[in-house]
């Protein structure tokens, strides 16, 4: 027997969730869910590392992107669904389980695609991930009759592409198509991709919960902040191992957390809930913005986790890997501007200081020859948390300013 007060759903009804609903925080499962992306996005990591480590970074960029975005599209296409649907009954679990394991299996295929090009693991993983996702769909479409186009138009849209995606891998796997078509096949059904919720809600909006949204999003950015500090700690362990311990290892890694501290201060700023609660027709934009973010931080963990490992071998004179961590932190604080601004109808960071910031980060690798990859990575961190610093004491100088207008008014009306 279940102890008292445990309810075991076996069967609920599957109906459009309140887009009010009090108290409403991430599930269990979502949780549970997140922990299968931790291991791809480890392995999608450590890939674009060993790539920046061998001198082939821009070289491994392209694949890394295209890893990526099928990781994170996976992880949106749940999120937004769970947001709407989730009833935490026996057939949502398994149907939950049935996208954690295709998660797992793009995972495996991760290296094989970075350095061979080939797509047919990552493939499977991604098409195991959408049979899930389609079948929750289509259960939507017909528990929910008021949204029952929508939902199947959802349901249609993602099993046509994964037609798609299947002959992207038939036709280059085969030679059928020369290599070179399969990057612009790639980008052409990710842009159709990207469409399909925005045609099904043409029909009639799903019920997303703004808060719920906004959580499960800051709950993913931390999951990327944790991916790059394991990132760097791998740095640290093959350092230790190679007895490369010295004073510019100590600065990287010092300054490398205090810069993941500093951007996730930056992105908890802006009260993301309130803002997609008030404009949820910018939605899309906010979320779809945030792959970049997200990627960015991605390849941040693999950019400090070389720059640690490289820091007792004499490759202080190259700016060439000082881009790998400054390119990354220079997108990532202007889409962080750019999301914010998006749902947020009085910014917190100001564009001047955002842009001062980020011409700064970009520059700082040409200094490398005279101030070293560490002098440049602690440098970058210093200009982060200057930015946090400063959008801080901005945001407590308008409080104060709105205070005391609030106080002229109100000695006014009393007069």
């Amino acid at each position: 027997m279940p102890p008292a007060g445990t309810t075991i759903r076996i069967r609920v009804r599957m109906s459009a969730r309140a887009i009010d609903e009090p108290h409403r925080v991430s599930s269990q499962l979502e949780l549970l869910f997140d922990l299968t992306f931790v291991v791809a996005v480890a392995a999608v990591t450590a890939q674009f590392a060993h790539d920046i480590a061998g001198g082939h970074g821009l070289a491994g960029l392209v694949p890394f992107l295209q890893v990526f975005f099928a990781i994170w599209w996976a992880w949106m296409n749940f999120t937004w669904f769970a947001s709407s649907y989730d009833t935490d009954d026996v057939a949502y679990r398994l149907l939950t389980m049935v996208q954690m394991a295709g998660v797992l299996v793009l995972a495996a295929g991760v290296p094989a695609a970075a350095s061979h090009s080939a797509y047919g693991v990552i493939t499977l993983g991604y098409l195991v991930m959408r049979v899930g996702l389609v079948a929750q769909w289509l259960r939507a479409g017909l528990e929910d009759p008021a949204r029952r186009r929508t939902a199947f138009r959802y349901a249609g849209g993602i099993a046509f592409l994964q037609l798609g995606w299947l002959s992207r891998l038939v036709l280059v796997e085969t030679g059928v198509l020369p290599a070179s078509f399969g990057l612009p096949f790639f980008v052409c059904l990710a842009a159709l991709e990207l469409a399909v919720p925005w045609w099904a809600e043409r029909a009639r909006a799903t019920n997303w919960h703004p808060y719920h949204i906004a959580e499960r999003y800051g709950l993913f950015t931390i999951i990327l902040l944790g991916e790059s500090v394991l990132a760097a700690s791998r740095g640290v362990g093959r350092a230790l191992e190679a007895d490369a311990v010295g004073g510019p290892f100590v600065v990287i890694a010092v300054a490398g957390l205090i810069l993941l501290f500093a951007l996730w201060w930056l992105y908890f700023l802006g009260p993301a809930g309130d803002g997609l609660s008030d404009r949820r027709h910018r939605s899309y934009l906010w979320g779809y913005g945030h792959y970049g973010i997200f990627a960015a931080l991605a390849a941040l963990g693999a950019g400090l986790e070389v720059t640690v490992e490289k820091s007792g071998h004499g490759v202080a004179a190259s700016p060439a890997l000082g881009y790998a961590v400054a390119v990354p932190v220079g997108v990532c604080l202007a889409l962080l501007w750019a999301v914010h601004v998006i749902v947020v109808a009085e910014p917190i960071m100001y564009p001047a200081a955002v842009l001062g910031c980020v011409v700064i980060v970009l520059s700082l690798p040409l200094a490398t020859p005279w101030i070293g990859v560490a002098g440049m990575v602690a440098a970058i961190a210093a200009v982060c948390v200057l930015l946090v610093a400063v959008t801080i004491w901005t945001a407590a100088a308008g409080s104060r300013t709105g205070a005391r207008r609030h106080d002229h008014v109100t000695d006014d009306e009393l007069t």
